[in-house]
């Protein structure tokens, strides 16, 4: 695994990475307004709701770096949350800058790259549009533009980082439903709130993306869901995609070594 990959930010830098509690997102799309104003990301070419719920972005792409689901369910009419038999779950999905990140495994050209606080950013002028990161990617983050074939994704605001500002879609949310900092920090507050959540009740509250020891090794944006993962459109148990990269090279290598002894003996075999 390349030093890129270890998921460690610069020697005396704090990783940083974003804790998103969707029990206290309402739903403003604040967040995408933001990042698109921050980014100058374009608009999406459809700005129709599209009749799967009342959300006119659907998915994270290209040009949708921050996406906010509203996602509707039915439940009894005598649930406290819920509104004429109907309850919203809400939550701001958007790069999950992985620990272990199968992006920067495939790169051919170093266009993606790990930063100094330990996130994972496109230099767009570097990317030369092969896509290799896009079916890479387990949480179906990464997309390219019809335009050039060149991928886009969150970066975390990286310039407002270097400059000591918190990221567009953080410092616009409301409710603080979106909370930016340090990353180990972060997991301290996300625990104590699932705790809380716990303690009201909340028995479906859960943490996401938060074990270091999951199959991408942790998350530096995490989150805390309401409901199954599966229920906001999130792989229950997402795994690095290139994790069995170097045990495939391995034993291809092993194959190649053999045959190569297996024709040295015919060749050698022949001549006698």
């Amino acid at each position: 695994m390349s030093v890129t990959q270890l998921g460690m930010p610069a020697i005396g830098v704090p990783r940083k990475g974003f804790f998103t509690d969707t029990s206290l997102c309402i739903g403003c799309k604040a967040c995408e307004v933001a990042c698109k104003e921050w980014n100058s990301v374009p608009a999406d070419t459809s700005m129709q709701l599209t009749g799967e719920s009342f959300d006119n972005t659907s998915a994270l792409g290209a040009d949708t770096w921050r996406h906010v689901a509203f996602i509707e369910q039915k439940v009894p009419a005598t649930d406290p949350s819920a509104h004429d038999g109907v309850k919203w779950l809400m939550s701001s999905d958007v790069c999950k800058h992985c620990t272990n990140a199968a992006c920067l495994d495939v790169c051919p050209t170093g266009a993606l790259f790990r930063t100094e606080h330990g996130t994972v950013v496109v230099q767009q002028d570097v990317c030369n549009g092969c896509g290799y990161c896009v079916s890479a990617c387990p949480y179906g983050v990464i997309d390219q533009r019809k335009e050039d074939g060149r991928v886009f994704k969150c970066t975390m605001c990286y310039d407002r980082l270097g400059a000591g500002e918190e990221p567009a879609c953080a410092k616009a949310c409301p409710t603080k439903s979106i909370q930016y900092g340090e990353l180990d920090e972060l997991r301290a507050r996300a625990d104590a709130r699932l705790e809380e959540l716990h303690e009201r009740g909340e028995e479906g509250a859960r943490l996401y993306g938060r074990d270091p020891d999951d199959g991408v090794g942790g998350d530096g944006a995490f989150f805390l869901l309401l409901d199954e993962p599966e229920t906001y459109g999130l792989p229950p148990d997402p795994v690095v995609t290139t994790r069995d990269l170097p045990a495939m090279w391995k034993r291809a290598a092993g194959a190649a070594a053999g045959m190569l002894v297996g024709a040295a003996v015919i060749f050698w075999g022949g001549r006698k």
